[in-house]
Parts: structure tokens; C-alpha cells; sequence
């Protein structure tokens, strides 16, 4: 048994291993893979674990050189000649392998492809993405560029980084004893090509989900591919529109990144950007200019019959096709995870066996944040580690397993089992993120902590965020209308939109 912070051996009642008494001392995070853009989980996760005041250790793998995810910018000199294969509906890859980039002192420093474009700028208003103890700099754009969340997250991360064990990539995690679901975590350092593991009360899996994309199974793509090679792409890939001056492009997809890219690319293309879509983005222009929008693509025709052409659901032909870039997503992948029994990835279009889009309910002592899309990451990331903080410093109790898992058997009939069910649109992340909040607030007070006993505080929305929220493509809308001038737009006020005048 492990030893409290302040002395002797403790025995407290674990509400996660049916009532056998353990003390949670050590917790890890496999930090292995990229996060989701949006998603920063290795900082504010170590203030709410600390805040806490409960456990002796917390170790955080990054695979990375540095914090912050995804929002390393990888540029497009890494990306060249990375690819995946055409169609790609498997989520079983291997963990990712670097690239080594000499640098000006004569080090190395491992680099991983980052979906991150050269150009890109968040879809989420500062005021509604920041943290909850850190506001973005106000002289930062409204919709801020890449670099400057990036520079956010580093100061962000400064109180915790004794913590990290950067270039680290997790290799497995897998279950050490079932009766105290702790774990065995294996890890490598990736410069000395070291493996080392060690046992663990509790993982966090903060390895986000834009990391193994998709690209279907539309009938002909796999001979239109090889006959075609290097044609067809993924947005994960892509960095600037420059490599698509003079070609004719189509766009699969209309999300966020999807409509971004098909913009920078048409300045580019000869004409106009075909944009395949089954229906109308919420977050897309009222009038594109820019595209030509077409339905879904239902067949790549046979290369002998055909100059690259592609026939879209309308019946629609368009050949002389000299680039696919698909904006499709990416699938759930976990390679350190493979040898749980029951899995978490199957088809890779969710996790699988959590509880309140969490915990793994056979062991919760392994859990899932920031699973949900569709979302605002940073202040439901905060308010679902208070909740699992909170769980496992003995201070909230989960529901018994059969419980546990009537919710995700309820959520299954309800959203079906595939991605619908992380989808969290507004108003439902809304009502999530207060319903977390809630939960941990009725944690028992404990002497010692913030908040006369009650620990780090998380997000609550109330009526002016559930207004940003819910404008957000509005004004996403109204700001990229701005132009070169979008620079200078710092508050929503800038754009017009006042809360205090709102329509009631």
C-alpha cells in the first residue's frame, strides 16, 4: 500500500474498486499521442490534481518537445511525404514515430505531424475558449492565431511543468491488478530509445482525437488513388494553399476545417473549389462566393475510362480533377490501450465503455476527458478533471458499475454507436459542462483546501456565455468578413454584438 503525502500507511473506504480500501497516491498521464485543437488536458489537469492535496505523485508522458498538444505547429516540411492510406477506415495504427529536426545548438527535437495550417485561427471567441484562471492577452485578435493559443498554453503551463517528462511517448498501459485497478504503464524515451514501466493508481488518457484520420470507402477510390497517386489527401496533411495555384480542387467535408481550407485554397485553384458536402455547415457563410457546392461523392471513375473524374450523388461529373483534399475527421484511436478487456475502440467512431463521457467503467480508474466534439474544450476539459480529481481524493463517489453502464446502454439507444455519440452540439455541451460543475461541487468538503474545503473551482455558464455560445458562428461569420482587418478585432464589441443589448 502506498504512503499518505504526510506519513504512515492510510486505509480510506475506494468507491472505484467495491469497497476495497486503497490510497490513490500516484497519477499518470498518457500524454502519447496529439491533442485535439482546443485541447491543452496536461496543465490545467495537474492544477486540479494538485489542488487537491491528496496525491504524492503525478507524472505527465509528452511525446512532444514541448507543451501544448497540437498546437505545436508543425511545418510544412514535416508534412512532406506523410500521407496515410487511401481509403483509411482503420483505427488500429501503431503509436506515431517522429521526425528528428536538427536544431541551431546541435540538439534534436522530436516532431509530430500537427493538423494544425500555417494560417489558422481558432473558431471559438477568446472570451468563450480561455481557461477559467486565465484570460487570453487583450490585445490578442478576437479569434486568435495559432501561435498565440500556443504561447498561451506555454505560460499557462509554466506552475506545472516539473511535472512533464517531455520526448516520452507512452507504449502500453494495461492493467496491473484487477482488484485495485492500477495500472502498468510502459514508456520510451525517445532520444535514448529507453523503456521503462512503472505501476500507477490512476491514468488519465489525454491523447485527444485528431490523430488517425479518415477517409472513406467511396466506391473506385483505391485504382483512382494508385493510378493517381498523391492526389488525394487529408486536412491533417495540409499547411498552405500555395501547392493548389492553378489546380482544380475539391473539398470533401464542411467543418470548420473544411470550409477554412477550401477558402485559402480557392484563392489559389484555377476557378472555383468543388465542396462535397451531405448537408449545409451551421458554421458556413450564408452566400459562398468562393465554392461551388455539390452533394456527397458516390463514385471515383475507373482511370481507363475517364480523366480523373469523380460523380457526385446528383449525377454530376467532373473530371480534370487534380486534387481531393477529404475533411472527413479522424477516428478514436488508443495503440497503448490494446489489451483491455472490454476494448475502447472497435470501429474508432467513439470510445467505448464510459460513463458520463469519462470514466471507464470496468476500471475508473482510467478516464477520458475531452472526448466530446462539437464542444468547447478548455472549460469542459477544467470541469471534468474537478469531477475525476475529485473521485479519486475520496471526496465524490461513482454510481455501482450496473449503473454505470445502464447510462451508456441508454445514451446507445438513444444517439446510436457510432459518432453521434460524442456529439455534444449546443445547448446540450452547455448543460453538460453545468452538470459537471454541479457534481463537483457536491464533493465533501476537506479542511486544508480552496474554497473553505471545497477545492479548485471549475466553469459554470450563465446567461452571457450560453449567448456567445450560441452566436459563435455569427460572429465567427462577421469576423472573417472583416478581411485583412479581422487583425484588429479584439471583443466582440468590435463586431457589434453587445450582451447587454441582446434581443430577449
Amino acid at each position: 500500500m502506498a504512503t499518505s503525502p504526510g506519513g504512515p500507511p492510510l486505509s480510506l473506504n475506494n468507491p472505484l474498486a467495491g469497497g476495497m480500501e486503497r490510497w490513490y497516491s500516484q497519477i499518470q498521464y498518457a500524454e502519447s499521442q496529439s491533442l485535439e485543437p482546443g485541447h491543452l488536458l496536461l496543465t490545467y489537469l495537474d492544477r486540479f490534481l494538485l489542488a487537491e492535496k491528496y496525491f504524492n505523485q503525478i507524472d505527465v508522458f509528452e511525446q512532444r518537445s514541448a507543451v501544448g498538444g497540437v498546437w505545436n505547429y508543425s511545418h510544412s516540411s514535416s508534412k512532406v511525404g506523410a500521407s496515410t492510406t487511401v481509403p483509411h477506415l482503420n483505427p488500429h495504427e501503431p503509436a506515431e514515430k517522429p521526425t528528428w529536426i536538427n536544431q541551431a545548438d546541435g540538439s534534436s527535437e522530436a516532431v509530430f505531424v500537427s493538423p494544425l495550417y500555417d494560417r489558422l485561427e481558432t473558431n471559438i471567441p477568446k472570451e468563450l475558449m480561455r481557461y477559467s484562471d486565465k484570460a487570453f492577452p487583450p490585445d490578442a485578435q478576437l479569434f486568435p492565431k495559432h501561435r498565440t493559443v500556443k504561447q498561451y498554453l506555454e505560460e499557462y503551463a509554466e506552475d506545472t511543468r516539473s511535472h512533464i517528462h517531455f520526448e516520452t511517448q507512452v507504449v502500453d498501459v494495461k492493467l496491473s491488478d484487477p482488484s485495485l485497478s492500477t495500472w502498468d504503464v510502459t514508456t520510451m524515451d525517445l532520444h535514448k530509445g529507453v523503456g521503462n514501466t512503472r505501476t500507477y493508481d490512476a491514468v488519465v488518457v489525454a491523447s485527444g482525437h485528431f490523430i488517425v484520420p479518415y477517409i472513406p470507402a467511396i466506391p473506385g477510390i483505391a485504382a483512382w488513388n494508385q493510378s493517381y497517386p498523391e492526389t488525394i489527401s487529408h486536412s491533417k496533411f495540409y499547411d498552405s494553399p500555395e501547392s493548389f495555384k492553378g489546380q482544380k480542387v475539391v473539398i470533401v467535408g464542411n467543418s470548420a476545417s473544411g470550409l477554412d481550407i477550401g477558402a485559402q485554397i480557392s484563392e489559389m485553384s484555377a476557378g472555383k473549389v468543388l465542396v462535397s458536402q451531405r448537408s449545409e455547415s451551421y458554421l458556413a457563410a450564408s452566400a459562398p462566393s468562393d465554392k461551388i457546392i455539390c452533394p456527397e461523392i458516390v463514385e471515383f471513375l475507373c482511370p481507363t475510362k475517364s480523366s480523373r473524374g469523380i460523380r457526385f450523388a446528383d449525377g454530376r461529373v467532373e473530371e480534370h480533377v487534380d486534387a481531393v483534399v477529404f475533411c472527413t475527421g479522424y477516428l478514436y484511436s488508443y495503440p497503448f490501450l490494446s489489451s483491455l478487456t472490454p476494448t475502447v475502440v472497435t470501429h474508432g467512431w467513439r470510445t467505448m465503455n464510459v460513463y458520463q463521457q469519462l470514466f471507464y467503467i470496468e476500471h475508473p480508474t482510467l478516464v477520458f476527458p475531452v472526448l466530446a466534439q462539437r464542444v468547447i474544450p478548455f472549460p469542459m476539459a477544467e470541469n471534468q478533471a474537478a469531477v475525476f480529481s475529485r473521485v479519486w481524493s475520496q471526496r465524490l463517489e461513482l454510481p455501482p458499475k450496473e449503473e454505470m453502464q445502464a447510462w451508456e446502454d441508454s445514451q446507445v439507444a438513444s444517439k446510436g454507436d457510432g459518432k453521434a455519440f460524442h456529439l455534444l452540439p449546443f445547448p446540450m455541451d452547455a448543460d453538460y459542462l453545468n452538470f459537471l460543475h454541479n457534481w463537483a461541487k457536491a464533493a465533501k468538503p476537506r479542511p486544508g483546501l480552496a474554497n473553505n474545503g471545497n477545492g479548485k473551482r471549475g466553469n459554470f455558464w450563465g446567461e452571457r456565455e450560453r449567448w456567445m455560445r450560441a452566436l459563435f458562428p455569427d460572429i465567427k461569420r462577421a469576423f472573417v468578413q472583416k478581411g485583412d482587418q479581422r487583425g484588429d478585432i479584439k471583443t466582440l464589441e468590435d463586431l457589434g454584438f453587445r450582451f447587454d443589448e441582446r434581443k430577449l
